[in-house]
């Protein structure tokens, strides 16, 4: 056998080495770098979501039954100072903030048929949610555990 020589053995080693290909030619995307990071965004966003616990108070909206004496269409005004307690008559009393007795004795006066058990509370925005959640306690029952208004509905401050 012949032995190759130098030359030879380049232009062999050129011809079978693989042809350098271009940048373009069977280009293929990695995506799971990104679906990487996104898996982790995700997880991120979901153990750093804060969650809310609300509570509810059941509320029935008035109904339509006809009554035998005139409704007191009464309605509580909880501004930041206190509440203004109004009827259909206009405005009946001013309650001073926090005085919740005060309150449940005005609105006790005010009862005039077992009937009559709606009430509509409005607050302005300055208050607290607390204070409101008081309001409807004071006006649903007295002390001893009759019944005042017990079907509290919300009004909205114009």
């Amino acid at each position: 056998m012949d032995r190759l020589s130098a030359a030879q053995r380049g232009k062999v080693r050129r011809a079978s080495a693989p042809a350098p290909s271009s940048e373009n030619e069977n280009a293929e995307l990695n995506v799971v770098p990104f679906l990487d990071i996104i898996v982790n965004v995700m997880m991120f966003v979901l153990a750093t979501v804060a969650i809310t616990f609300t509570s509810t108070a059941e509320v029935k909206p008035p109904s339509n039954k006809p009554s035998k004496t005139a409704p007191t269409n009464l309605a509580i005004v909880v501004v930041d100072d206190g509440f203004s307690v109004k009827t259909s008559a206009g405005t009946v009393a001013n309650v001073p903030r926090g005085d919740y007795a005060e309150l449940k004795r005005v609105v006790a006066s005010l009862k005039t048929s077992p009937e009559d058990k709606s009430v509509t509370i409005t607050a302005s925005a300055g208050v607290r949610y607390e204070s409101l959640v008081a309001t409807m306690d004071a006006v649903r029952q007295t002390d001893d555990g009759k019944d005042l208004f017990p079907d509290v509905a919300f009004g909205v401050v114009r």
